[in-house]
């Protein structure tokens, strides 16, 4: 039988009170009610704050380039669909970095998990603003106030993405259940999580997610209307939606591939004769 104590790694390197402690804790309750032992799991991470979350769990661990966590997950995933991928980034690494991967992989419906940790600021790197930091948001960088933010749900529910959700990491339990129903979607699965950085940003707090944070499901609402989800993409300031914003389902890139006819890539022979005869033809 699984348990927290199965997922306890090393110690963190965060900040007292940084909000990746209740990422943390909600991947671990999730991982936990599901039943999954960490020699089931994959975490792909790129750099940043975000990144580390890996080496303070367990499980198999891939380490990638910033803003590179998609590419080896989606590779991963294919060769042994049997694992549960998930991939760990945060909001620049994510959306800045690794938004060309990002609005691909959507589009094809990998069959992986996104957790993006959306803080707003690149942390890791003292505070510059990020591609998530709300218009005017003063930084080191954009000292006369940051442009326009992206709208990662939106832009997800419009690149082809067939299960988007936002979380808070102020309310674990709930998070845990929205990564819960990610892992268990089949096909691609983002999770943009709202987490407090309390280190440099000191706007978008605890409280001031708390006073605006609300609950679709408490509200009758229905995530299967992509109409009704790229409305409810827009709201952002008084009121801010959490909960699956938009599910639907489609073919997954890897039913879709005649390499894996034949059964996973990681059970399938492997015949070297085939790799030289290619590779004769540049010789």
């Amino acid at each position: 039988m699984v348990a927290i104590s199965d997922y306890v790694g090393i110690k963190s390197a965060w900040c007292p009170g940084c909000g990746n402690f209740g990422i943390l804790k909600a991947l671990n309750k999730a991982l936990v009610e599901l039943e999954l032992e960490p020699h089931q799991i994959l975490l792909v991470s790129g750099i940043g704050q975000a990144g580390k979350l890996p080496h303070y769990t367990r499980g198999n661990i891939f380490n990638s380039l910033h803003g590179r966590p998609v590419p080896p997950a989606i590779g991963a995933k294919i060769a042994n669909p049997e694992l549960a991928v998930i991939a760990i980034s945060g909001d620049g690494d994510a959306y800045g970095e690794g938004g060309n991967h990002f609005l691909h992989a959507m589009r094809r419906n990998h069959h992986i998990t996104y957790l993006v940790h959306d803080n707003q600021v690149y942390a890791l790197t003292k505070g510059q603003a990020s591609p998530t930091s709300d218009s005017g948001y003063v930084t080191k960088t954009t000292p006369y106030g940051a442009a326009m933010p992206i709208n990662p749900i939106a832009l997800a529910i419009v690149s082809g993405a067939s299960f988007v959700a936002r979380g808070f990491a102020g309310d674990t339990g709930h998070l845990a259940g929205l990564i819960k129903m990610g892992i268990n979607h089949k096909g691609f699965a983002l999770i943009d999580i709202l987490q407090p950085c309390v280190t440099f940003n000191h706007q978008n707090t605890y409280r001031w997610y708390q006073e605006r944070v609300y609950k679709l499901e408490e509200n009758g609402y229905h995530a299967d209307d992509k109409m009704a989800a790229l409305e409810k993409a827009q709201e952002w300031g008084e009121k801010i939606p959490i909960g699956v914003i938009y599910q639907t389902k489609l073919p997954t890139y890897e039913e879709q591939l005649p390499a894996l006819s034949k059964g996973a890539l990681v059970y399938q022979k492997i015949e070297p004769g085939r790799a030289e005869s290619l590779l004769a033809e540049f010789l």
